[in-house]
């Protein structure tokens, strides 16, 4: 009997945190967060066994760029992460905090890693393999991304065929990309247009990605990609999501030292991470 999805904000999230519960148990192990670094880029943590996560650092969330009241309160527990139980994160998947939902997903695609390695992933992952390029997409098809994705930009330039790009912040586009731009308030409209919608894993961050999967017209294509959606793909799958492209952390601690360095996906992949792609058929 299949399963109804629930595409509530959140949802995602608090899925595969409940299969990660149900596969470690409740405590996830006695797994603790060994260390953490919220990089300007990307948040990184390492875990207890060994595991590492990452999640891209929702830096705009932070009020203001100076140290004053609202900005501290914007960070998660300074000084107290190291040794915590991971399953204390999970309880922080909620929507108050962007920064500290940032440091569970992280923790969350650590757990997700752990299940995977011990045989509890039911889908391959083909390793070495940018999601962009699992893409489907017909001679004609309308794509819609959402997101300043720079390569499918560039890719989608050169094919010539339809697209918009939904973005919350038009300064992130280029002069000559604005002809292809549209409000992200503009989703409604738009993605029940798309043959091909793709979108960042950062949506899992703000609580937008449910309320756009809800929104795809039947037998559409659906790509997640980037290091925020380096999660167990069920919950994704569950929604029409064919295609999920996320990372897989190599090396956990020169992960942690580059994005304490101010590291990018540029200098993380082939050195501390790489490119991973579960595809749902």
């Amino acid at each position: 009997m299949a399963v109804a999805a629930d595409f509530e904000p959140g949802a995602i999230l608090r899925d595969t945190a409940g299969e990660i519960r149900r596969v470690l148990g409740g405590d996830c192990g006695g797994l603790v967060v060994e260390q953490a670094v919220l990089g300007l880029f990307f948040t990184g943590v390492m875990l207890s066994n060994g595991r590492g996560g990452i999640c891209a650092t929702p830096i705009k969330s932070i009020p203001e760029a100076v140290c004053c009241p609202s900005s501290i309160q914007a960070m998660p527990m300074p000084g107290k992460l190291r040794g915590r139980p991971v399953a204390a994160f999970l309880d922080d998947l909620g929507p108050a905090n962007s920064l500290r939902r940032a440091l569970s997903i992280a923790v969350l695609s650590a757990l997700s890693a752990t299940v995977m390695d011990g045989g509890g992933g039911v889908v391959e992952t083909v390793r070495g393999v940018d999601g962009l390029d699992e893409a489907r997409i017909a001679k004609g098809d309308n794509v819609v991304l959402v997101g300043a994705l720079g390569p499918m930009i560039k890719a989608l330039k050169a094919r010539g065929g339809p697209f918009r790009i939904l973005e919350k912040d038009p300064a992130t586009l280029r002069p000559d990309e604005m002809a292809f731009y549209a409000p992200a308030e503009d989703a409604p409209i738009e993605v029940p247009r798309a043959d091909v919608l793709v979108t960042t894993g950062t949506t899992l961050i703000n609580d937008t990605l449910e309320g756009l999967l809800a929104l795809v017209r039947p037998g559409a294509e659906v790509v997640v990609v980037g290091p925020t959606a380096s999660l167990l793909p069920e919950a994704f799958f569950l929604r029409g999501v064919r295609v999920l492209g996320g990372v897989r952390v190599t090396d956990p601690k020169r992960l942690l030292h580059m994005l304490a360095e101010g590291g990018s996906g540029y200098h993380i992949f082939g050195r501390a991470a790489e490119r991973v792609v579960m595809n749902s058929h």
